[in-house]
């Protein structure tokens, strides 16, 4: 799974990385502890004009999807595992049409023994940020009028797969981490996004986790440089343990 994660890109360098042709006024600041619902800064390519326009938009960590009469859920929507993304009703409108990239520095994970729960730390080995597999879903406040700007809610996702290498000693799943040679055919709203793509997208994934590493770090707690300070040796993700 992917709960928690960081981001210390400015907003400026991530329109320059992904190439953006419109970015928001209101982007969330760098944050080394984001958690869901929070703000989070995703990249998507608008259909509302022709050509399609390549955003960086903020966005609510969780989807919810446009037939959702509230804006909580019953269950948790951060993640949505790529298996089975395109049958599942919150999640395949957005696969559709509505696929996003979620910009990321790193993220944490917790390796779990009995109650114990150990942090550790993954990212990039050569520290570019991570480009994640999203989803994105508009949704709509029934209680707010037409005219009210705070009506519509950007909502978002990160997929995710099964862990591979050393990285499955730590945890069973991880997010989708796309090669920018993926980019443009995921967020291309013209694209039909079924399960193929996705299984395409897993696929392609394999070499992008191979350049991840990873080491532990203190329990994640607050909003500080700090929390990704090592506390053990690094290690590859590679692929045996």
């Amino acid at each position: 799974m992917c709960g928690r994660f960081i981001i210390t890109d400015s907003a400026p360098d991530l329109a320059a990385m992904f190439d953006i042709e419109h970015e928001a006024g209101e982007l969330p600041e760098p944050s080394w502890n984001v958690k869901p619902t929070e703000q989070i800064a995703i990249v998507l390519e608008s259909m509302k004009s022709d050509p399609v326009v390549r955003r960086l938009e903020p966005a609510r960590w969780s989807l919810v999807p446009t037939f959702s009469p509230e804006l909580t859920a019953a269950f948790a929507t951060f993640n949505a595992r790529a298996e089975t993304v395109a049958e599942k009703p919150t999640f395949r409108t957005a696969l559709a049409k509505t696929r996003a990239i979620v910009p990321v520095t790193g993220y944490y994970e917790w390796h779990t023994v009995g109650t114990t729960k150990t942090p550790y730390f993954v990212h990039s080995e050569d520290g570019l940020p991570l480009a994640l597999a999203g989803l994105y879903s508009w949704w709509r406040n029934p209680a707010l009028g037409p005219d009210d700007p705070a009506r519509w809610v950007l909502t978002a996702t990160i997929l995710t797969t099964a862990a591979q290498g050393a990285l499955a000693e730590i945890h069973d799943r991880m997010p989708v981490v796309l090669p920018e040679e993926c980019w443009d055919r995921w967020l291309d709203p013209h694209a039909d996004g079924d399960q193929a793509l996705v299984d395409a997208a897993v696929e392609a994934s394999s070499d992008a986790a191979a350049g991840l590493a990873f080491y532990q770090v203190a329990p994640v707690s607050g909003d500080a440089p700090d929390l990704i300070d090592p506390l053990g040796p690094e290690r590859e993700v590679g692929y045996s343990a």
